[in-house]
């Protein structure tokens, strides 16, 4: 009668609860329920040769997942890391210390009042008031409003009273924690452009002192091993890519013992309005040594706005060609401008302090570029049509095979400088942004894009392709989804003849968070098997050609990882999500004209706002520092815990209703026998809780009456675990069995002592499940999914009860469609409509690495 949900071991600790709660679980250790097994299967033995090949297949597939399962652990850190430290002692070490941020931030507050620990604010009320303002996206107007009710102002003691003098306090007095925005103008074709802009040297410093960050930051360059033996390597955040570790060696050559501070800048222009067609133009930035589990999520703050560019069509200028070159050449002006102090910091370093008040040389670097593929194209000059690594030619862009080479810096430069565009393929741009940078090359910096190559690129292309194949009515009728993200989770269940699994595995793969040499040849590997099957849509007639820039872009997904590290490093899906707060809220906040310098106030205010709550916060907790972080690859281990709501969704249900409302057929019987069982084990281990993340989640819910009509019950279908060894992904296939848990459930209290003896632990919560076939010894050979069935006895479900600690993760079957879908069916029915369903492997990444 309940929900439960998975949640990632953390600090945190969960709820408790009164029935509906996972108080201290028990799990039972190495009991198998007694389950009947399914009726064998009668083959046909005529073809004696099909079966040897049916069984040679079994046995190949068998071992190819066992090699699999060994990857899995290398990647997953099973079997330890080994972390080679860069062998110059002196690359990151420190100069001095000095007073740790907070106390710098303490000392320039104006007239502080060392009592006070909100000044300049009068009171913690005042402070709280003024935080409220300016984070939760009120407008002055309102604030104003507000403080104008009579005697408002005067029961909070606020020290301002209304939204003018809140602002002169925050300009005023309290100190700038990011820098402050430039206007200027840039002069291109004779055309005045207004640029907005920030000193990028201050940025990379309040990034870097930043006290948040102080105990994360990564300082030198590392290798990363599997094993002892140092053959597998494995790739995670920037510090362990080959980009830094190469760059700290001609870094070495030039000026020793420096510390690198990889820039990571991207732009993408964004719409700010529904209607007008008003757009903004933002240039963000990071740094490389904010491990990128930081720097993804928003809230962190870990992304700065360094520039707002021109957002000009140019359309006074008629030609379209000599637009687009002012178009480049605009784009390139202004960035030159706002990197322009880049050029002598990278090679003579600059003294600069992190959050805990150590000093370093530090070396600022363009490391990477992030941005889709206009913007790839914009940054680096090059046709469209064309890739923005690669010298590839166009019309080959869709072979897996045709050689390139990445393209030399100095042979590009060489052209500009004469500004012959046709020997280097690239646009005829007067002084490109990175021509000075020391130790870049943008060829190379340029990053995969999952989110517009991927889900919004080749992905989008495909279901394209299958509409056409299949039709749009049977595509509908298969399956919902909105997002490229979701459609990808079902698409090969729907189109299970079509061998399109090549590049679902690409995409599951190019996401994993830590990669190894061994799973990065499983990359290229997907993408092989993708482009040995892509013909079938050329013999369809839906595609001449595969010609498609975003296709290519893939091949180069294996040397991006192992030169900057994962792709959740630069995913352009965290820097679009910064428009939201950088530009569309800013944009709100401005009376619509003159737009951009109000949009810079807003942001400075409101970043002032958040410095000084990170100062009150420390001040509050004893001005504690926290001990340096050991950075590790990604816990990819999918430890994870259960936890149940604190209410369940009914109470002291009888066994009639469970049979009816949920489905729970042969309650009774599985109940004795559980019971006869469970008196009989040896005693369980606990289960304790500690959460923080949900995960996953699972629902068992009976029928009800809503108005007139009767909502179908919910029962979901989970992967149980009935092995010995408790970590799903060392236990392997064989221990999991796919169910559809009916109901969730406790036992009354005043039961057990007459249903067990006092020296059995009772699990606090149980489950009735109906099983479904065990697994084959490998899966399909043309899809890899496993095929399941319901499981009967006679005409009867096979039907059994187990601690509720057994499930590890929900499942999704994908209904055996056939060539034509029976619209009878319905999400509902399906379960008990359709006879053989495949296991999605493809529902998330903890189902992938264990099935595929």
């Amino acid at each position: 009668m309940e929900e439960f949900e998975w949640a990632r071991e953390g600090s945190g600790h969960g709820n408790d609860a009164d029935e509906g709660a996972d108080d201290g679980w028990d799990d039972e250790a190495n009991n198998e329920p007694e389950w009947e097994p399914p009726v064998d299967q009668q083959h046909d033995h005529g073809d004696m040769d099909a079966m040897d090949d049916l069984a040679t297949d079994e046995a190949a597939g068998q071992e190819q997942r066992h090699g699999h399962q060994e990857i899995q652990e290398h990647t997953q850190g099973q079997h330890g890391c080994v972390i080679a430290p860069y062998p110059d002692s002196r690359a990151g070490q420190p100069i001095s210390n000095n007073h740790t941020a907070n106390v710098v931030y303490g000392a320039h507050l104006s007239n502080a009042d060392q009592e006070n620990t909100y000044h300049p604010f009068t009171s913690k009320m005042d402070w709280e008031v003024a935080r409220w303002a300016k984070l939760c996206g009120l407008s002055s107007t309102a604030l104003s409003d507000l403080l104008a009710i009579e005697g408002v102002s005067e029961r909070l003691l606020l020290s301002f009273k209304n939204a003018n003098e809140l602002n002169a306090i925050v300009d005023h007095e309290l100190p700038t924690g990011r820098p402050k925005f430039t206007r200027e103008q840039i002069i291109v074709a004779g055309e005045a452009f207004d640029v907005y802009y920030r000193d990028v040297i201050e940025c990379v410093k309040s990034l870097y002192s930043d006290p948040d960050f102080a105990r994360y930051l990564a300082f030198v360059p590392e290798r990363h091993y599997a094993n002892e033996d140092e053959t597998v390597c494995l790739f995670h955040d920037m510090h362990t890519g080959k980009w830094w570790w190469d760059t700290q060696k001609k870094l070495d050559q030039h000026s020793p013992g420096g510390t690198i501070i990889p820039i990571i800048i991207s732009s993408d222009k964004t719409q700010v309005t529904l209607f007008r067609n008003k757009s903004a133009y933002p240039v963000y930035l990071t740094i490389g040594n904010i491990p990128k589990e930081i720097r993804r999520k928003p809230s962190r703050s870990a992304h700065i706005l360094l520039a707002y560019l021109p957002c000009t069509h140019l359309d006074h200028i008629s030609n379209k060609a000599s637009r687009r070159r002012t178009l480049a050449n605009l784009y390139h002006a202004c960035m030159s401008r706002v990197l322009a102090p880049l050029k002598s910091v990278g090679l003579d370093g600059i003294t600069m302090a992190s959050g805990h008040g150590t000093l370093r040389r530090c070396h600022l670097l363009f490391a990477s570029f992030v941005g889709d593929y206009p913007e790839q194209l914009l940054a680096t000059g090059i046709k469209f049509g064309e890739c923005p690594k690669c010298d590839i030619e166009a019309d080959e862009t869709g072979s897996n095979t045709a050689p390139y080479h990445l393209r030399r810096l100095h042979e590009v430069l060489d052209a500009l400088a004469t500004l012959d565009e046709g020997t280097a393929g690239i646009k005829p741009i007067i002084h490109p942004f990175w021509e000075d940078l020391p130790f870049a090359n943008v060829f190379r910096a340029i990053t995969p894009d999952v989110l517009h190559q991927l889900y919004q690129g080749l992905v989008k292309h495909l279901l394209g392709w299958l509409k056409a194949a299949c039709g749009a009515a049977e595509i509908d009728a298969r399956c919902r989804g909105t997002e490229h993200s979701q459609i990808c989770c079902f698409l090969l269940g729907i189109v299970i003849g079509i061998p399109v699994h090549g590049l679902l595995d690409f995409l599951y793969l190019a996401q994993y968070p830590c990669h190894s040499s061994e799973t990065l040849q499983l990359l290229d590997d997907a993408l092989g098997l993708f482009h040995e099957n892509k013909d079938i849509f050329v013999d369809l007639g839906i595609r001449d050609n595969f010609n498609l820039p975003k296709l290519h872009a893939t091949r180069h997904y294996s040397y991006m990882i192992m030169m900057l590290g994962t792709t959740d490093n630069y995913n352009t899906e965290y820097t679009e999500r910064l428009h939201i707060d950088y530009a569309k809220d800013a944009y709100r906040a401005t009376n619509h004209k003159d737009e951009f310098a109000q949009m810079t106030r807003w942001l400075e205010r409101k970043e002032k706002i958040l410095r000084h709550d990170k100062y009150v916060n420390w001040r509050l907790a004893g001005d504690v520092e926290s001990e340096p972080h050991h950075s590790r690859p990604p816990d990819m281990t999918f430890r994870r815990l259960q936890t149940m709501p604190k209410h369940p969704t009914a109470k002291a249900v009888t066994i009639d209703r469970l049979v009816d409302d949920y489905g729970a057929t042969f309650f009774r019987e599985a109940l004795a026998r559980y019971i006869t069982q469970l008196r009989h084990a040896e005693d369980p281990n606990p289960l304790h809780d500690d959460t923080t993340v949900t995960l996953d989640s699972v629902h068992a819910r009976p029928q009800w009456r809503s108005g007139s009509g009767l909502l179908p019950r919910r029962s979901d279908t989970v992967l149980v675990n009935l092995g010995v060894n408790t970590e799903t992904v060392s236990a392997g296939i064989e221990a999991l069995h796919v169910g559809q848990v009916r109901v969730v459930f406790s036992l009354p209290s005043k039961s057990l002592p007459l249903l067990f003896p006092p020296t059995v632990q009772v699990p606090s919560h149980l489950a009735y499940i109906e099983w479904f076939s065990p697994f084959a010894l490998a899966p399909d050979r043309h899809h890899g999914l496993y095929k399941v069935s319901r499981s009967f006895l006679g005409d009867a479900k096979v039907a059994s009860i187990v601690p509720l600690s057994k499930i590890v993760w929900s499942a999704h079957l994908l209904p055996n469609f056939g060539a034509v879908v029976p619209r009878e069916w319905s999400s509902d029915t399906v379960l008990d409509d359709c006879d053989t369903f495949w296991l999605n492997s493809y529902l998330d990444r903890f189902t992938y690495c264990i099935f595929k």
